[in-house]
């Protein structure tokens, strides 16, 4: 762990940001890079929601254009807090989320998981999936889970 990569999914919220303060000191303590990873997803949409696209292709790389712009911003601010010498890299990727992100630590080998908890509690944890919750139990590498 010590000398691979640490992998920050980041969804450009508040909580995620606090977690990539995290990986950004683990990154400094252990002299390692760190990955930024955002998974684009398309809105549930079809007739039963009364919302029908057009184009999801176009609306898709549109949110992919977005997220990759969001990424530049945030990879100038991190590069600024991390020794010289570390990198930062940067992915956006669409699909389901757990798989994006349980596949990108594999392809990359990462040394640990950082991620931001939804922080939800009682009924809404019960009812909403909670990816860094699978992340966690799923992943083979050792997984920080942020609030």
């Amino acid at each position: 762990m010590r000398t691979r990569d640490i992998l920050c999914p980041i969804d450009f919220s508040e909580t995620s940001t606090h977690a990539l303060g995290y990986a950004v000191e683990m990154a400094s303590l252990y002299g390692v890079n760190i990955r930024l990873l955002n998974v684009v997803t398309l809105p549930y949409v079809g007739p039963d929601y009364g919302i029908i696209l057009d184009n999801p292709t176009g609306l898709l790389h549109d949110f992919e254009t977005i997220a990759n712009d969001k990424m530049k911003a945030i990879v100038a601010e991190v590069r600024e807090q991390m020794p010289k010498g570390l990198m930062v890299h940067t992915k956006v990727r669409s699909g389901g989320i757990l798989d994006q992100i349980l596949e990108e630590a594999d392809e990359q080998n990462v040394g640990m998981i950082v991620i931001a908890s939804q922080g939800l509690t009682g009924l809404s944890h019960m009812l909403t999936a909670n990816i860094a919750e699978s992340v966690a139990n799923q992943a083979k590498c050792p997984v920080l889970v942020v609030k």
